[in-house]
């Protein structure tokens, strides 16, 4: 029989969904491209013994997705979502001396994602490639995400990559799912999450807060453009942008306060009581919670790309677009510049007397920041710098598009916890079943997994301070 194709789009505003899903029949293999309307998107392929179970599979992956709201569609017709990936430009460094680099992992492509915590450590780059390591530098898990990694963001337990295709995926269990779903007219530039509250930051200076049901709750636009800063605590959304810092109240209410900064916002960072705004003018600036006082200012040499500090800003670190990264004691006076021999750092964090960067070259840099290790490293002695193997080997996890990509279970194993999706009112909601919770209670569950009276099994269930529950480990589908 002939080759066959059906292209189907979801496109609405209110959800803020902006697939496509294409579906290719050629003889008895099936080929279904998936992912942001204007891009390429993934592609998986399926051999079936005969024809006619070919279409018949193809026939049910579209009745799926027409069931979910899509429908067929011209490709081309609509225009592709508004992304902005971030131009920046890398000099060589004009310090004396380069920094101590342990370990470095080359992702191949410009990263600005970075997540470092007591177990692992996590880079994404604009390829979609997600890698997480041990400290030591070995590779221990790869994901591939259908668009650029814009950032990595930590909620606790969890851990949340925020990409260019609207999708916030949550990468905390094996297979990745997304978590929440940004509307098509945004072009993300900065994400953050507390307590489950997604907050976004964008190209216009806009500001969007999403609940932990992916659902809309406030919206609101800052003096400046370009926002590549976003940071949240339970007292206000901090949000940085060409005009300087602005805080709203966390509910949405209004503004706390603003502050003009010397330069445009370029990065943030923040402590428990302090902001730190990296700028454009080679200054970082700190910035009291409370009342957006500057309290200190810390001097680069030149445009500051990223910042972070030790715990309690006892230090406070930067990387500029001249391949440098800057020590400052807390009252702003410089203790060392050295070259990072890995190009501008894009994004940073500090953790155990260490710096782990990304880089416009695309590294992951774990620099030894100890006392001794920048005293020899200022007279010319540096270790040798060990490349980490990127670990091909290792299965590369994709996201979970649909509900027939589950695992699926007759019964709930041993630990297991039953959730049911429930309609309540026009929202689908998910519950849990089993004993020891509180069944009035949501759990944060991925969208597109949500069918009236479908049942799943979680291996744990984690109580939030917003009155909500969220999915620890795997999800399987209970049949």
């Amino acid at each position: 029989m002939a080759r066959s194709t059906t292209y189907l789009e979801l496109s609405q505003e209110g959800d803020g969904a902006h697939k496509f899903y294409e579906v290719t029949v050629d003889g008895t293999v099936v080929s279904v491209r998936y992912g942001r309307i204007g891009a390429d998107g993934q592609t998986t392929v399926s051999s079936f013994p005969t024809e006619v179970k070919a279409r018949a599979a193809a026939a049910k992956k579209v009745g799926e997705k027409v069931r979910k709201g899509y429908a067929t569609a011209v490709q081309g017709a609509r225009a592709a979502r508004p992304v902005t990936r971030r131009q920046v430009s890398s000099a060589p460094s004009t310090a004396r001396s380069t920094a101590p680099v342990l370990w470095r992992l080359r992702t191949g492509s410009a990263a600005f994602g970075i997540h470092i915590d007591q177990d692992r450590c996590w880079v994404g780059n604009q390829a979609g490639d997600v890698y997480s390591l041990s400290h030591g530098g070995e590779v221990l898990a790869r994901y591939s995400l259908p668009d650029g990694v814009k950032c990595l963001v930590a909620d606790d337990f969890w851990i949340y990559a925020g990409c260019d295709d609207g999708t916030v995926y949550d990468l905390s269990s094996k297979l990745p799912f997304g978590a929440y779903t940004i509307a098509p007219d945004v072009d993300i530039f900065w994400l953050d999450i507390h307590e489950g509250v997604l907050n976004v930051s964008d190209a216009r200076g806009g500001l969007t807060v999403i609940d932990h049901e992916d659902e809309h709750q406030w919206s609101r636009k800052s003096q400046g453009q370009h926002g590549w800063m976003v940071r949240a605590d339970a007292r206000g959304v901090y949000h940085g942008h060409g005009a300087g810092v602005t805080a709203y109240a966390q509910n949405g209410t209004g503004e706390l306060w603003h502050t003009p900064t010397r330069g445009g916002v370029l990065f943030g960072w923040q402590e428990d009581d302090s902001v730190y705004a990296g700028t454009a003018r080679h200054v970082v600036q700190r910035l009291a919670k409370s009342t957006g006082e500057v309290v200190a200012d810390y001097r680069c040499d030149t445009s500051v790309y990223s910042c972070a500090t030790a715990p309690g800003g006892a230090y406070v670190f930067a990387g500029d677009s001249s391949s440098s990264v800057y020590c400052f004691d807390a009252a702003g006076n410089r203790l060392w510049k050295l070259g990072t021999g890995s190009g501008s750092a894009l994004s940073m964090q500090y953790l155990d007397e260490r710096l782990y960067m990304v880089t416009t070259d695309g590294s992951l840099v774990c620099i030894d920041a100890s006392d001794a290790a920048i005293a020899a490293a200022q007279q010319g002695t540096v270790p040798v710098a060990r490349d980490v193997k990127s670990a091909a080997a290792l299965p590369a996890y994709t996201p979970v598009s649909s509900v027939s990509a589950l695992a699926t279970v007759s019964a709930a194993p041993a630990g297991g916890i039953v959730v049911e999706c429930v309609q309540t009112g026009s929202r689908m909601r998910v519950h849990v079943v089993s004993d020891g919770y509180d069944p009035r209670w949501n759990v944060q569950f991925p969208r597109g997994m949500r069918e009236p009276g479908a049942r799943y099994v979680v291996d744990g269930l984690h109580t939030s301070a917003g009155g909500f529950y969220r999915v620890r480990g795997e999800i399987r589908r209970l049949v």
